[in-house]
């Protein structure tokens, strides 16, 4: 098993390049989806790693991936502008999945 990258910009990648992680630097929405074709379709890639301002530009794709794919595991990483989500995501996620606030 094996990680694969799709980032949104060079830097990203070559961070990750220097912990051993192969990847691409795409910029818009249909690269991205192409590169999560090719990588949906190599069976040794376990983890794909997709930066957060990516996943928002094709999010109907990812969604469908993170719901029906078994593997690989699709995870969003926040990109080198930093988390593009508010400060109370988790709490809003958790009170909209299951109606409590906390």
């Amino acid at each position: 098993m094996r990680y694969f990258l799709i980032a949104d910009n060079p830097d990203t990648q070559t961070g990750f390049r220097l912990a051993g992680i192969e990847g691409v630097t795409v910029s818009r929405a249909q690269e991205a989806e192409e590169a999560l074709d090719a990588a949906l379709a190599q069976p040794d890639i376990g983890v794909i790693l997709l930066t957060e301002g990516l996943a928002a530009q094709c999010r109907q794709r990812v969604d469908q991936i993170k719901l029906s794919a078994r593997t690989p595991l699709l995870v969003e990483i926040p990109g080198r502008q930093g988390a593009g989500r508010a400060p109370d995501s988790i709490t809003r996620y958790v009170r909209e999945a299951i109606g409590v606030k906390i």
